[in-house]
């Protein structure tokens, strides 16, 4: 399934967001642990790292319907919109489960950081769809 990119205008890339990859070469193809990025008020932290190379899994394609873009928010709770109830039942059913853990889909950027995301090894969607 391919992302949902959410549907109003971003500004400006002006929030620092930095991802922590525990197996960066399943992620992104290289051996780089930590990514600096920016991004705009309004994106989901998923678009971000998509849109920058780092390919968190989102079975659902970013509807909230899994868990499997599940991510660990290690610093700047506060520069993200919090979490709905939704949201909570579906990263009730993810692996590892923390008190900072949040769907990567569904956190949107509204301060101005910076955020600090680590992206657990083990999440992976085991049967995973090739685009054609």
């Amino acid at each position: 399934m391919h992302l949902r990119h959410s549907d109003h205008d971003h500004g400006p890339k002006e929030v620092p967001v930095k991802f922590i990859l525990e197996d960066p070469e399943a992620l992104t193809g290289s051996d780089r642990v930590e990514w600096d990025l920016m991004a705009a008020k309004g994106e989901h932290l998923l678009e971000v790292a998509v849109e920058n190379g780092i390919n968190i899994e989102h079975a659902c394609g970013g509807v909230c319907a899994c868990s499997t873009c599940h991510v660990y928010v290690e610093k700047g709770m506060d520069d993200v919109t919090e979490a709905t109830e939704a949201e909570e039942d579906r990263v009730e059913e993810a692996p590892g489960l923390q008190i900072n853990s949040r769907l990567s889909c569904q956190c949107e950027v509204e301060g101005d950081g910076p955020i600090l995301i680590r992206v657990p090894a083990w999440n992976r969607n085991a049967v995973k769809e090739v685009p054609h």
